[in-house]
């Protein structure tokens, strides 16, 4: 067998792309790339379809078309219905109907739905006939702000525009609608006309902190067009956006109370995107500091942080907010885009396969506007939140908390498998994050390929590629061996691939042929990580395990006023299982002993408590004065205290945190006090 195979290692910074570019040879023009000055990115986006998600991920799309996102128009009419701004009525004019879109319009497509095409469908055309001759686009027309609950007093604001920029562009991906094109020529000449007078935050202050969606747009259409004004625009966006750059560059600017955490989600990727024009390296640089200050002093295992709304530490009773998680994901994906860098990669993974799912039920007609990682009730209860909403902010309903969420919370998933695959500049293809899918793509010379991912990931160790291409051919396949493995191992049709090696980009050329099999063998192991507190967090491969607690659900009715704001209905869940438990410390030695796994076949829907594949059984003891304090889990005990009391011991269930809705999943630590 003719294998050429070759290592590439995303190491820091820019250097990560430069050094995946140094590894492809030249592109022959399969997919649209970046234009001079533009520098070249690691990898590039393949359409809008050319994904198609299988097994356990193609139920969660399922689930969300028969739930909430193909129905949001029937169940929360009074904002997505035909009064909605974005349709011509007089409802909402503001940021609520172009979320819903960006959610519905690739999964749609990705699921290739006939029913929800045209429901987004009949969103785009609005939006592509509403352009008047100076070049805006949108509603026009604001209204009184006196409907609880619809936000229409502000139609003019640059911010919801920037999510229907999102939805165009995603809508030619997919169709190839010219008419896209000319819509975005000249609103943003229009743009480049009216921001001196009216900057990004003339209106609201979110449009200032989220111009990188707008630059985002810009260069994507300067790359199709190579309309110079485009980049005298970028400049001019830039310029008028939060400066991340230097906030990551300095010191505590993630301090409490010091920004929204959606903004910090969604301007992440606001230094990379105009990396790709200007100032690369430096951009590249103080944006792996910001992020890893984020995952440092903000961080939960889980993958998200502490934002409620405000950012707030890393204590595991502080929110997290459903909008952060998908906008984080997204911008993790156009960073992994731009520089390669496999750390985002797996940060992706981490959001995926741990809080996104939690924060949501079985059938995806219920959300939590805030999850703790802490979890041990979900009640109606005003708690240590910068944002309390009546006490909504942990119960599952449709509009509990703030509303916002309830139409953002559907871009997660489908964009997620949109990342599952890229092209590379070598006319080859790369896997940098795993889950079951297929892929059909153009590779080499214009040939046809498929790959069918064929996994039971995240909850099992090992992938099959069934490569089918429509005939022979040679072209370089990117596959990202896991920072967490120790020892990954690759075959190709029984025969192993050297070279492996963790938290490397595996490169292999050869000439394939129909049938052949990849196998990637990606042994997990249980460790233990540090987080608040000193406590401990129970993590095997990309998930993170917690508490398997009780649950029972309990269906309550909003009254008077409440329900203007927060709809009918909610749930309350609420155990009788103990929670207050310390795990036992032990050497990292010592962890295969303590820690016993079981792992059985993932079904179509693995995401809860009943149907969770995998559990770790260990000992834990008692912790009598750990108790509830406000509504949640008491403050968490400093691991190891000296002195510490503990109760009795009992073996416990851990399972996968994204299974969960009750939970602890920072363990305090009692053992012997030593100090090393």
């Amino acid at each position: 067998m003719n294998i050429i195979r070759h290592i590439c290692k995303p190491l820091c910074l820019s250097l990560a792309g430069l050094l995946l570019l140094a590894c492809q040879e030249k592109e022959n023009g399969l997919y649209r790339a970046n234009r001079a000055p533009l520098s070249d990115n690691a990898f590039i986006e393949l359409p809008l379809g050319a994904i198609q998600a299988q097994g356990w991920l193609e139920e969660r799309l399922i689930r969300q078309r028969d739930g909430l996102t193909g129905h949001l128009d029937s169940i929360y009419p009074a904002v997505m219905g035909d009064s909605n701004g974005w349709l011509g009525g007089e409802g909402d004019q503001w940021e609520r109907g172009p979320y819903w879109i960006d959610g519905l319009l690739p999964l749609a497509y990705i699921l290739d739905d006939d029913a929800l095409k045209q429901k987004a469908q009949k969103w785009v055309e609005w939006a592509l006939q509403s352009q008047s001759d100076d070049g805006y686009f949108g509603p026009r027309k604001s209204f009184p702000n006196d409907i609880p609950g619809v936000q229409r007093d502000n139609s003019d604001d640059w911010w919801p525009k920037m999510v229907m920029l999102k939805v165009l562009q995603q809508y030619y991906s997919a169709t190839g609608d010219e008419r896209v094109i000319s819509l975005m020529t000249k609103y943003f000449h229009y743009q480049l006309e009216q921001l001196p007078e009216k900057p990004l935050d003339f209106r609201t202050f979110w449009a200032g902190y989220r111009g990188g969606d707008n630059l985002m747009s810009v260069l994507w259409l300067y790359n199709i067009t190579g309309d110079a004004k485009l980049l005298e625009l970028a400049d001019l966006l830039y310029a008028q956006t939060f400066d991340f750059v230097s906030t990551f560059n300095k010191h505590n600017w993630f301090a409490t109370g010091s920004m929204h955490c959606v903004n910090l989600a969604q301007g992440l990727k606001t230094p990379a995107v105009y990396g790709q024009y200007k100032n690369k390296e430096q951009n590249l640089a103080a944006l792996k500091k910001g992020f890893t200050d984020m995952v440092t002093f903000l961080g939960y295992p889980h993958g998200g942080f502490g934002g409620d709304e405000a950012l707030h530490g890393n204590n595991p009773t502080q929110g997290t907010e459903l909008c952060t998680l998908v906008e984080y994901m997204f911008s993790l994906e156009q960073i992994l885009q731009i520089s390669g860098d496999l750390d985002y990669a797996e940060h992706l993974e981490r959001i995926a396969f741990n809080a996104l799912p939690a924060q949501s039920d079985d059938h995806y007609m219920l959300r939590q506007y805030f999850q703790q990682t802490n979890q041990v009730c979900v009640t109606r209860h005003d708690r240590n939140f910068d944002t309390n909403h009546a006490g909504t902010d942990l119960v599952f309903s449709l509009l509990g908390g703030y509303p916002c969420c309830t139409a953002n919370m559907h871009q997660g998933f489908p964009k997620f498998v949109q990342n599952l695959w890229y092209a590379t500049h070598d006319n080859g293809l790369a896997a940098t994050v795993y889950s079951p899918s297929k892929v059909t793509a153009r590779v080499a010379d214009g040939t046809a390929v498929s790959i069918e991912e064929q996994t039971d990931y995240p909850f099992a160790e090992t992938i099959t590629l069934r490569i089918e291409p429509e005939k022979a051919v040679s072209f370089p396949l990117y596959l990202c061996m896991p920072s967490w493995c120790d020892t990954p191992a690759v075959t190709i049709n029984g025969t192993p691939v050297e070279g492996a090696q963790a938290g490397q980009l595996l490169c292999i050329r050869q000439t394939w042929k129909k049938g052949d099999k990849v196998y990637l063998h990606f042994p997990m192991k249980v460790k233990l990580t540090d987080w608040y507190e000193r406590s401990v967090a129970v993590e095997r491969g990309p998930l993170v395990y917690a508490l398997k607690m009780e649950e029972n659900w309990e269906k309550k009715d909003f009254l008077g006023e409440d329900r203007k704001w927060h709809g009918e209905t909610y749930y309350e869940i609420n155990s009788d299982s103990p929670w207050n438990y310390a795990l036992v410390d032990c050497t990292p030695e010592e962890v295969a002993q303590r820690y016993h796994v079981s792992v059985k076949k993932a079904g179509t829907f693995p995401w809860n408590a009943a149907n969770a594949p995998v559990e770790i059984k260990t000992v834990a003891r008692r912790l009598p004065h750990w108790g509830m304090y406000g509504g949640s889990a008491g403050p968490l005990p400093y691991s190891i205290a000296y002195g510490m009391p503990a109760g009795e011991t009992d073996t416990i269930t851990l399972i996968p945190y994204g299974c969960t809705k009750l939970r602890i999943t920072e363990f305090p630590r009692t053992g012997n006090y030593t100090i090393k």
